[in-house]
């Protein structure tokens, strides 16, 4: 029996996703990427800039994301030594993917919710 194209095409298209997914998904790891990109480069600063994040969990995530070649740990040698992250350029790649996203959900939460947010910016 012959495979139907579409079994293929939808294949060919979702293992990828998949793969993006599987590498940025769950609650910290966007959050993550967003906050060294913009600046935050030690430790404590990327916790204190994601809420509810535990030290343990961040560090897991560092760790995940450094193996995926998107973030960098670099130790400084200083005393007190300094351990300090930053983007690897092969995570610029997922900035117009983040920001697609951020258009889409500010989209999406128009489209269920109306312009409750514009209504609550303009009685100010």
């Amino acid at each position: 029996m012959a495979v139907k194209r579409g079994y293929n095409d939808c294949i060919s298209t979702i293992k990828p996703v998949r793969d993006f997914l599987d590498v940025i998904s769950g609650k910290w790891k966007l959050p993550i990427i967003v906050s060294i990109g913009v600046g935050n480069d030690r430790f404590v600063d990327i916790q204190e800039s994601i809420p509810g994040i535990t030290p343990k969990v961040l560090a897991k995530e560092l760790k995940e994301l450094e193996q995926h070649k998107l973030v960098k740990r670099t130790v400084v040698a200083d005393y007190p030594i300094k351990i300090k992250y930053t983007h690897e350029p092969y995570a610029d790649t997922l900035t117009p993917i983040i920001y697609a996203m951020k258009d889409w959900g500010i989209n999406h939460r128009k489209k269920i919710f109306g312009d409750i947010e514009t209504k609550a910016d303009n009685s100010k």
